[in-house]
């Protein structure tokens, strides 16, 4: 039996916006990012002064089946979004984006990478502390508007340590800038 093609992690671009809004829409009906959102982190992804890295996952067939994104603000990071289409929930592909995600934080020079989960989310929780974050506050309220708790988390590094990610290469990723 042949196992399914893994889905290409790639730059998202500004081409990507509208089919990650469709997902965002459907996983975030209540909170979900506008369009003006994502430009303005796009806005910020490249060049030489670039803070953030934006990542898609595209399936064989061109679908976007999974996006994320991360911003630096010198010494800390921070996972802005997380989003697996729910067809592919369960198959690694959160763990994919997460270590890119990561290793942008390394080429940021970043030592500390915080990042904030509904409370109600334990299967994001447990993906997170699979890769060293800890939980170190809550923000209440912080989901609107449903008014949803945030738990805050933080993965720290020691400085020199080379990684921020901590992890192995996984299999399947292809990033190309």
């Amino acid at each position: 039996m042949t196992q399914p093609e893994l889905p290409r992690l790639r730059e998202m671009r500004w081409w990507d916006i509208d089919p990650v809004l469709e997902l965002e829409r459907d996983l975030f009906p209540e909170d979900a990012w506008s369009r003006g959102m994502f430009w303005s982190e796009l806005a910020h992804a490249r060049g030489a002064g670039a803070t953030r890295r934006y990542l898609v996952a595209e399936s064989a067939d061109g679908r976007i089946v999974g996006y994320a994104g991360l911003a630096a603000a010198g010494e800390p990071a921070d996972v802005q979004t997380i989003a697996v289409a729910r067809d592919h929930q369960g198959t690694g592909l959160g763990a994919r984006l997460l270590t890119e995600l990561l290793r942008a934080a390394t080429a940021f020079e970043c030592h500390e990478v915080m990042l904030e989960c509904r409370v109600d989310n334990l299967p994001a929780q447990k993906l997170y502390e699979r890769f060293g974050f800890v939980p170190i506050g809550f923000r209440r309220g912080y989901y609107q508007p449903g008014n949803v708790d945030a738990l805050v988390m933080r993965l720290t590094t020691e400085p020199g340590s080379g990684s921020a990610a901590g992890s192995a290469p996984v299999q399947g990723t292809d990033i190309h800038d």
